[in-house]
């Protein structure tokens, strides 16, 4: 059984474009590469080659890996709610501390903490799921746990 995986539309649209370019043009200069790889002689010693060889692997797992994505996805659209689940906004601060952050919890292929997106699956987005605005949650960290409070969802 596959697990959904969430995606907003334009990370879909993202992993879409992606496909197409390893499917179409990657996999054609892998080939290329091995083929001129393969005319230079002996291939137990030929770095070429090997390089080549790995290039490709990469390359077919990460194509393997985004149609996994694309055929398990549920796209998720920004939307208001009562309670945090995958595709809402929250701001959020910690206990005793008047600094708010806002993160939008997302699908792990789009978790970037610098854009402030966090899985649905991390420690954090983990112990959002299904809390109100004003409601106290916690989690554990390599520090310790950490104390935190919903400002507002949205």
């Amino acid at each position: 059984m596959s697990e959904k995986e969430y995606l907003t539309k334009e990370k879909y649209e993202q992993l879409q474009a992606e496909l197409h370019e390893l499917e179409i043009v990657k996999r054609k200069e892998i080939a290329e590469h091995l083929e001129y790889a393969r005319s230079l002689g002996d291939l137990s010693e030929n770095a070429e080659y090997h390089d080549a060889r790995t290039a490709q692997a990469e390359i077919e797992s990460r194509i393997e890996q985004i149609q996994y994505y694309l055929k398990n996805a549920e796209i998720i659209k920004p939307h208001k709610s009562e309670t945090v689940e995958v595709g809402s906004t929250v701001k959020i601060k910690k206990e005793k501390e008047s600094e708010i952050t806002e993160y939008q919890i997302v699908g792990t292929e789009e978790t970037d903490m610098l854009a402030h997106k966090i899985s649905h699956q991390s420690p954090m987005g983990h112990a959002l799921l299904g809390k109100k605005a004003g409601e106290k949650f916690s989690f554990k960290t390599p520090k310790g746990s950490a104390n935190y409070v919903v400002v507002s969802i949205s």
